[in-house]
């Protein structure tokens, strides 16, 4: 079994911001191969789907993004997963906008949501996909940045970001960190 995990900010106001890129890609993944509706469930939005063979939970925490690892380690625990068959899917500030990269390991670079998962399993050793953002413009600040709405041509360019991210979680499902890390990191998502 395989866990994926979107990070973002639940409710309303954070719908579609740039730190939501994370909840984007799990509820692209619902769309493709869902056929119910999420359940709360680890203090999260919660779907059981399965790629060929593979069940895999999708998890989008409502716990807010810097306490993302109550969620996360309540289904690691309940499943009994060991920390490399989650994989957490997130926003990166410190990438261009566009860009993926998938690790299997390595620091939260920052991004409170991994800190925290990272904090409640007690290893970095957890797969994640970090989405680019960018960094903000002038003298804006991070957090109004990250939550901020995508501009008009902007949020065309993240929905291919989302679906090649969503692409690119089937590829580590299907075929294992090492393979889905040479496509997903091998040219950026949006030229």
């Amino acid at each position: 079994m395989k866990l994926v995990v979107g990070l973002g900010n639940p409710g309303p106001e954070y719908q579609r911001t740039r730190h939501n890129v994370g909840f984007e890609v799990v509820e692209e993944l619902v769309r493709r191969h869902a056929n119910t509706s999420p359940q709360r469930r680890f203090d999260a939005e919660a779907v059981e789907i399965f790629l060929d063979a593979e069940k895999v939970l999708l998890l989008s925490p409502l716990t807010y993004m810097n306490l993302s690892g109550r969620s996360v380690g309540a289904a690691i625990d309940f499943y009994k997963l060991p920390p490399e068959n989650a994989l957490v899917v997130c926003d990166d500030l410190n990438l261009e906008p566009g860009r993926l990269r998938l690790r299997a390991d390595g620091s939260a670079g920052g991004q409170n949501g991994l800190k925290d998962i990272f904090r409640r399993l007690g290893t970095e050793a957890v797969p994640r996909l970090r989405i680019g953002i960018g960094r903000p413009p002038g003298r804006m600040t991070a957090t109004d940045y990250v939550l901020g709405k995508f501009t008009e041509q902007e949020r065309v360019d993240f929905d291919l970001v989302v679906a090649k991210a969503a692409d690119g979680v089937e590829q580590w499902v299907r075929g294992g960190i090492m393979a889905a890390m040479n496509a997903v990191n091998a040219k950026p998502a949006i030229e």
